[in-house]
């Protein structure tokens, strides 16, 4: 472990820390990328922070966090999950290595019970068996090792505590039309995510108009229609049909916008779980996929 050059840098809020990132594991474009889109999209109201938390946590109990648990949030971004876990954790650490950790302190107000910390899964600077419950919300599969980042993660958890861990899948329960669709919007994420940021915003805004809202118009008219969720489920963009316009016009800046992404079976990402020390491994059913969580050996 790395943790030397500590730097300290004092908001309004709180003091952060910063330390050394290693490049070894970490893609420097997709980082400033993320730090792009949490610098423009940071407006969440309470409804959204809940609904989109609720998706996230269906999994996790109160024997697994609670009052008393010590978390990291690994990849905090905005501070949107540390912010809907109010009242569940004793204390919570916000790990970033972009620009993003400044509008966490932002979001999160001056909270004594929240750290905020500049740096990468290379330099996590803690010991290993610290913390009761850890979590990686939509973060590891931007990183070139995932397993690597996984693993470095999970030392952090003690003996007996949980991970809770999402990763883009790649549509394994999914139609071959699906699948057509989605590798037709890789190439266009490949193309976006390398041009110059202010084409890429208002790029990322034009298909949220033209390829998003239509979509979810569609999954709105099929539930004014009365098709059920076992069946709407399975039409693309389904899972916005809850949400703001302005909810998946972020996410479609963060689905384009990303230049590194990878994508796993929920068989990989059981094995890769396993390899990392996790066992008990529970999957949600629902929507994202795949988020699973696990309890440390």
């Amino acid at each position: 472990m790395i943790v030397t050059g500590e730097k300290k840098r004092n908001t309004p809020n709180r003091m952060i820390r910063y330390y050394d990132i290693p490049v070894d594991n970490i893609d420097p474009k997709t980082v400033a990328s993320f730090g792009e889109e949490w610098t423009a999209f940071h407006d969440f109201s309470a409804k959204d922070i809940q609904s989109l938390g609720d998706k996230y946590f269906d999994i996790v109990s109160s024997s697994m966090l609670n009052e008393n648990s010590n978390v990291i949030d690994i990849g905090c971004g905005s501070g949107r999950f540390i912010l809907y876990l109010k009242g569940r954790y004793h204390r919570i650490t916000g790990i970033d290595p972009s620009d993003a950790i400044l509008v966490a302190d932002k979001l999160l107000g001056s909270e004594p019970d929240i750290d905020l910390v500049k740096t990468s899964t290379d330099n996590l600077p803690f010991p290993d068996d610290h913390f009761d419950f850890g979590y990686s919300l939509g973060v590891l599969h931007h990183i070139p090792d995932t397993q690597k980042a996984l693993v470095d993660c999970v030392k952090k958890i003690k003996p007996g505590g949980y991970f809770l861990l999402y990763l883009y899948y790649n549509l394994d329960n999914r139609s071959f039309l699906a699948k057509v669709l989605f590798h037709c919007s890789n190439l266009l994420r490949m193309i976006i995510s390398r041009i110059p940021k202010g084409l890429k915003k208002f790029s990322c805004d034009l298909l949220a108009v033209l390829l998003y809202l239509p979509f979810v118009g569609f999954c709105h008219l099929l539930r004014w229609a009365g098709v059920p969720l076992r069946i709407r489920k399975y039409f693309p963009l389904q899972a916005y049909e809850d949400q703001r316009f302005y909810i998946f016009r972020n996410d479609c800046y963060d689905r384009f916008g990303t230049p590194l992404e990878k994508r796993f079976s929920r068989k990989k990402m059981a094995e890769m779980m396993k390899s990392a020390g996790l066992t008990d491994i529970r999957f949600s059913e629902n929507i994202p996929f795949w988020h699973a969580v696990g309890k440390k050996a």
